[in-house]
């Protein structure tokens, strides 16, 4: 029996003004040249001004550089292949990139995933999901594609509300996007973001890449926790009241599991990255060993292993990849394991394209100085208001979460406004890595809220297949409970972690102290 779903409520009614203003920005590419061009324009604006700042990395008066003279447009066409593959991005994405995808194209991901899922006992459904949904974020595709369905699928096979296991899975996957223990791809984009912003105010910074590492591994606890209880005490209740299964329901697939060949294959792969993981424990731990810096330090920016971090992340996925595909059949030839790194690269065709206009922007930016002059303008006005660290950082979740309504991309989102946050938060003596952290909650929370994720249309159609009337408006009703309460409790984790002085992360702080 069908739920006819309540129209014109004000839910439906913001959701709609989100969509229509989302619809109307452009690809991020183009928003990226379009910035730049604005950099431009403004830059000769504000040349000739004085501001009365003085730059905190010269002594000097901060002056607005014109980039439209002749000069500077000669340097921006000369210097543009260097300012492209100097992108500290790109190179860090590709390759995590080219090592995830033979893990998940080969099948090994989604393996480990289906072999969790299988043995889960039924009193620990939910959090388990939320569990496995989280550790598929370093594959988020497949965390998507495959978990969240998944979801739907043991929930119905165990006597339970469908809709509530997408939920649940739904809110590990993208709600807690932020939060995993195990470092992937988006540790290192992130941080190489926040370092170039930093680099802003101070050109010697350097931040590590598991800066926040700490930090979002004991937010996966807090994200499983939300939604354990939001799932089993406010969402299923309220499902099994409001939106009952359909009565007959068609094109839902089966759970499936391994066979003895993918089993065997599974474990042997998951075997080669244990092995991998203790010879890399026992290559690192002599006081001599070739991976420590010149002082027997692992963890310092000078130590071989903190900047293998990306080319280790490519190998602990690639090697057990490697292993599963050929073991189980997936690849017959090495070619076989090729293309899957080759359809992995078609994946970011989109992503290096913004890269490049990325790329272009922040050179742009940095070397106009407007990015500085708002930074010291904002810091000034926040100085002015007086208001504490606390405050500021809150401000910075909620702004960040509001702003993903309509970027969905996290790189695209903090490549925009890290150049402001970043510098103008080091002036109020907030660190990089705390402003980070507070950003990654922001761009979390709101994710499962917002018709503009790619993934949300086939979160929609997920549920369709338990429930036809289903629609945007109100897989949002479902969600909307997660984002609120993640976002308070989020918040206020992140408020008590920073006043006990828990690490962030690797090499991280919570204050900026000019050098």
């Amino acid at each position: 029996m069908d739920i006819p779903e309540k129209r014109n409520s004000w839910m439906d009614k913001f959701l709609n003004i989100v969509e229509k203003l989302g619809n109307k920005l452009p690809d991020p590419a183009i928003l990226f040249l379009m910035l730049m061009l604005i950099t431009w324009v403004f830059s000769t604006i504000l040349a000739p001004l004085d501001f009365g700042e003085t730059d905190p990395r010269t002594g000097e008066p901060l002056m607005v550089q014109d980039l439209l003279t002749g000069t500077q447009l000669a340097n921006f066409l000369s210097n543009m292949i260097q300012v492209f593959i100097n992108f500290p991005p790109l190179g860090v994405v590709l390759l995590a990139m080219l090592g995830v995808g033979v893990a998940e194209h080969s099948g090994y991901i989604n393996a480990g995933l289906k072999y969790l899922l299988g043995f889960t006992p039924k009193s620990l459904l939910t959090p388990i999901l939320i569990l496995v949904a989280i550790v598929s974020h370093t594959a988020a595709d497949a965390g998507y594609v495959l978990v969240i369905p998944l979801g739907g699928i043991i929930y119905y096979a165990a006597g339970r509300h469908p809709l509530a296991g997408i939920a649940a899975t739904f809110a590990g996957v993208s709600g807690g996007f932020s939060a995993n223990f195990i470092p992937s791809s988006i540790d290192p984009l992130l941080q190489s973001f926040t370092q170039s912003a930093a680099q802003i105010i101070d050109p010697e910074i350097v931040l590590n890449p598991l800066n926040n590492i700490f930090f979002t591994g004991i937010s996966s606890l807090v994200v499983i926790g939300v939604g354990w209880y939001l799932t089993d005490k406010v969402i299923e209740p309220r499902l099994n009241r409001t939106l009952p299964v359909d009565d007959v329901i068609a094109d839902v697939p089966s759970m499936g599991t391994l066979n003895a060949g993918e089993k065997k294959a599974f474990w042997l792969a998951t075997g080669v990255m244990l092995l991998s993981l203790v010879l890399l424990f026992f290559w690192a731990y002599p006081i001599d060993s070739s991976l420590r810096d010149q002082e027997g330090e692992l963890t310092s920016f000078a130590a071989p292993l903190m900047k293998s971090i990306v080319p280790l992340i490519f190998l602990i996925f690639w090697l057990p990849g490697m292993v599963f595909g050929f073991v189980s059949g997936t690849y017959t030839a090495m070619k076989d394991m090729v293309a899957s790194m080759s359809k992995a690269m078609g994946s970011m065709s989109h992503y290096i394209v913004m890269a490049f206009f990325c790329a272009l922007f922040i050179d742009a930016f940095t070397k106009s100085n407007i990015g500085a002059l708002i930074a010291l303008k904002g810091s000034n006005f926040l100085e002015s208001l007086q208001l504490p660290g606390q405050v500021t950082i809150v401000g910075i979740v909620g702004l960040s979460a509001f702003v993903n309504l309509l970027v969905g991309s996290a790189s695209a989102k903090w490549a925009l406004i890290s150049p402001i946050f970043v510098p103008m938060l080091m002036q109020l003596g907030i660190s990089p890595d705390l402003t980070q952290a507070a950003y990654r909650v922001g761009d979390s929370v709101s994710n499962i809220i917002t018709p503009l994720l790619p993934y949300f249309p086939l979160v929609v159609i997920f549920c369709q297949r338990y429930v036809k009337s289903t629609g945007i408006g109100t897989l949002v009703s479902i969600m909307l409970p997660y984002t609120l309460f993640l976002f308070v409790v989020w918040t206020i984790f992140l408020l008590a972690y920073w006043a006990l002085g828990i690490p962030l992360g690797l090499q991280s702080t919570y204050e900026y102290i000019p050098r």
